[in-house]
């Protein structure tokens, strides 16, 4: 559980960075990387694609991230 935080809120943070943007804050960023995360598991399983290690699961939760961060902003217009 504490590994699924930590790798939410680098997660997180990373697509904010990405995006240009200036972040959500600490509970934010948790936010999105969790959620991030799951959309990342989902979109790798549908493509075929696995991840080993901290470094894959962070890579995976940041594309996820990205992509929850660019629906956001969708959204958001």
């Amino acid at each position: 559980m504490f590994w699924f935080i930590i790798v939410g809120i680098i997660a997180g943070w990373l697509a904010g960075k990405i995006m240009r943007g200036s972040g959500f804050g600490l509970i934010g960023d948790l936010v999105v990387g969790v959620i991030g995360s799951y959309i990342g598991t989902y979109l790798y399983s549908y493509l075929g694609f696995s991840t080993y290690g901290a470094i894959g699961e962070i890579i995976m939760a940041t594309i996820g991230a990205l992509v929850l961060l660019g629906i956001i902003r969708l959204l958001r217009r």
